[in-house]
Parts: structure tokens; C-alpha cells; sequence
């Protein structure tokens, strides 16, 4: 490793799962220079004139509720699906098996029964109060900081998606949920929360690739304020979506006006398996059928599924149908198929999101980045999902600090 720059850390929550693992084969590969930095925008103009952390000096670590590692996952990928070659596999073993020794037991709570279902760690805790996993959390990212020398740490959430959660009027004042914190009860937060708290009382970054809750909600955006934290989500845009939100301004542009859109998608492998829990899916839709009518301005019929078909393995179609009216009232048809592998698609966001995080975080830069717009489904404080606007304050952002 370079050590012209300092290192840092990169926690994955769900460290293990389809993203986490294409995360870390992809850190090896680019740290081993086996591959290019294809779907990496942090490594292309303009964002590569900014003095980002580089990819060499970068540790990954992180929770998991499995016995599976990296490799395990990998051979996964393999046996299903086929999409690495056998020798970058065995030319980044040895860093996966180093990496895999980074990873600690992460938590259950409040997390639905589906994803619970996928736990057979015996060193997950089974009975832990909210406060204790939140101490807990923050200990093993705190030591493995320390331990690694690193200068600083993100933590970044690409576990399963959890059941919407309802909020309290305790979730309102932080002063009110910590009183409820002190008197024990286990219902107030679902695990993306303990991991967001966590993170934020250790002065580090939390990101949301998730739909999960996280840190989305006042109380602990005002612990956020106190420490100073920074926090980016939610919900990673891989694939549908960015296409809905690069499309949708198209036909705005032309007066092209949408009567309906519908989205249709299908996948396998163990994303899907938890969104084939009907409540762990709503957390999903959510995110994605907001997209159309925010950057048109008026309310088209639209309609999105997600449906687990279990031989995809790690494949996912969507299959978009757009019914529109032209000139005279001339009612028209547009459809496209958008065909990938969520996990690949995802991993280098990770990596730029990472990257761009740690370099706000060093500038000083505190709250929510809306910045990262572009990256998500559900961008945190931003209305705005027109894809273009949304790079543009991606790089008038970050350009600008670079210039001042």
C-alpha cells in the first residue's frame, strides 16, 4: 500500500452479502491492478481531479448476521451464475481471506422475521438491549480504526432491506427517545438505526444504500448535529430508476406528455428473497414510484412491481412500459428492457460514495450530504429527481469546495 496518502476504512454493514462481496473482490482486483476502474466515477473527469482517498490505501471490514465470508459468497456467484473469472478469483484470495478477518457480529433488532431467517452466527447476540448494540457496534468500528491506523472510517449500510418502520412521537426529540432508550424499550429502532447511531457517536459517516429507516428521521439527525456527524442515502440507484430518472426529463424537455408507466421487475438471489416478504418489498416500491411524477410535475398512472423468481440467481430484469401522448393527441408507446447484475452495478457506487463522504468529512462538511443525489432512489432532503440536476450539484459541490 502507497503510503503518500493516509488510509482509511470502509464498514460494511451486511458486509457479506451480494453487494458486499463484489465490493470487496473489486477493492482486491483494483488494489492487485487486475482490472480497469470501469463503473468507478470517482475515477473519471471531473471527479478524478479531486484528492480523493486513494483505492490502494483503503481497509474494509464490517458487520454480518451470516457464517458465510467473502469467499463463500464469491463461490456463490459462481456456482449460480458464473460472472468471475476463476483467475481473478484465486489471484484476490488472499486479500479476501484478510479482509474476512475484519468482519464482527452485527445485530437482529427489530430487523422483520425474513431477514432474521437468514442469521446462523451463533456470536449474533440473540437478547441484546438497544443500547448495548449500539455500544457494542460502535466498539468494533472504533477498534478496528484504531488497530488499522486508519485516519478515518465510513460506515455504509448494503444489507437486506427491512420492513418499513413506523415512527413515534418519540422519534421526534432526541431527548425523548433517549429517556425511552434509558427505560429499556426494544422497539424503538430497527437495526439500520443502531448501525446509523452508532457511527454518528463515533464521529464517523454513516451512508444508506438501503431503504431502510437508517438515519432518516429527527432524533437522530439531531444526535447528528451534536456530533457533528454527516450522514448520504438512501437507497442505492443501480439500475430501473437511474434509467426512469435520465428518461423522464427527456420527455418534459420534448412536451411529451406520460399517461402511465409501468415498471415490471424480476430477480433472483437473496436481495430478492427478502423482497418476497410483502412488507420488506413496501420499503422498495416506495422509493421507486415516487421518481416519474417529482420530475415531470403532474401525476401519471404508474405501477411497480418486484417479483422473486428464483433462477435469475443474480440477474435482474425490469421491463418498463410508457404510454404517452404526442402532437394532436397522438397516443404513443415506449418500452425498454434493462438487464444486469444488481451487486456488480452497485459495488463501485459504493467505492465513490465512500471516497466522496471521506473527502466532505475532511473539508469539515457536517449533516446531510444532498449532494449524493445522483446515487440514490430516495436522496435525503433533496425533491429534485431529475438525474441531470441532480450531477450537477454533484459537481458544482464538489468542484467548487476543490477550488476554494
Amino acid at each position: 500500500m502507497s503510503e503518500k496518502s493516509p488510509r482509511v476504512g470502509i464498514w460494511l454493514i451486511g458486509a457479506c452479502g451480494g453487494v458486499g462481496t463484489c465490493v470487496a473482490l473489486g477493492l482486491a482486483s483494483l488494489q492487485l491492478k487486475l482490472i480497469e476502474t470501469t463503473g468507478l466515477t470517482t475515477e473519471q473527469s471531473p471527479l478524478n481531479q479531486l484528492p480523493l482517498a486513494k483505492l490502494d490505501n483503503v481497509v474494509l471490514g464490517g458487520h454480518e448476521i451470516r457464517q458465510g465470508r467473502f469467499l463463500d459468497t464469491v463461490n456463490e456467484f459462481q456456482n449460480r451464475s458464473g460472472i468471475f473469472s476463476h483467475e481473478l478469483v484465486e489471484a484476490c484470495t488472499p486479500k479476501l481471506l484478510e479482509m474476512a478477518e475484519h468482519i464482527r457480529p452485527g445485530t437482529l433488532i427489530n430487523s422483520g422475521d425474513t431477514i432474521q431467517k437468514l442469521a446462523d452466527w451463533d456470536q449474533v447476540p440473540g437478547n441484546e438491549k438497544i443500547l448495548d448494540a449500539i455500544r457494542r457496534i460502535g466498539q468494533d468500528i472504533a477498534t478496528f480504526k484504531s488497530k488499522h491506523s486508519l485516519s478515518q472510517v465510513v460506515v455504509v449500510n448494503v444489507s437486506s432491506t427491512e420492513p418499513p418502520f413506523a415512527l413515534t412521537v418519540k422519534h421526534d426529540s432526541l431527548e425523548q427517545l433517549q429517556s425511552a432508550l434509558q427505560e429499556g424499550d426494544t422497539s424503538l429502532l430497527p437495526a439500520s438505526s443502531l448501525y446509523a447511531w452508532a457511527a454518528i457517536e463515533q464521529g464517523m459517516p454513516y451512508i444508506n444504500f438501503t431503504p431502510s429507516l437508517g438515519a432518516g428521521f429527527p432524533a437522530i439527525q439531531e444526535l447528528m448535529v451534536n456530533h457533528r456527524g454527516l450522514v448520504a442515502g438512501q437507497d442505492g440507484k443501480t439500475g430501473e430508476t437511474l434509467l426512469k430518472s435520465a428518461m423522464a426529463p427527456m420527455f418534459l424537455a420534448r412536451n411529451l406528455k406520460i399517461l402511465s408507466w409501468v415498471g415490471h421487475n424480476i430477480f433472483g438471489n437473496r436481495d430478492g428473497q427478502v423482497l418476497n416478504d410483502p412488507r420488506n418489498k413496501e420499503s422498495k416500491v416506495k422509493t421507486k414510484d415516487k421518481i416519474i411524477s417529482s420530475v415531470v410535475g403532474y401525476k401519471p398512472q404508474t405501477h411497480v412491481s418486484i417479483e422473486y423468481i428464483e433462477s435469475l440467481d443474480d440477474w435482474k430484469t425490469a421491463w418498463n412500459h410508457i404510454h404517452f401522448q404526442g402532437f394532436l393527441g397522438v397516443k404513443m408507446i415506449m418500452q425498454f428492457i434493462w438487464q444486469g447484475c444488481d451487486s456488480i452495478l452497485a459495488a463501485p457506487l459504493v467505492l465513490d460514495l465512500a471516497r466522496l463522504t471521506l473527502y466532505s468529512q475532511q473539508r469539515g462538511e457536517t449533516g446531510v450530504l444532498t449532494s449524493l443525489a445522483p446515487f440514490f432512489k430516495g436522496p435525503m432532503c433533496v425533491e429534485d429527481h431529475d438525474f441531470f440536476h441532480q450531477l450537477q450539484m454533484l459537481y458544482h459541490h464538489y468542484l467548487s469546495k476543490a477550488a476554494s
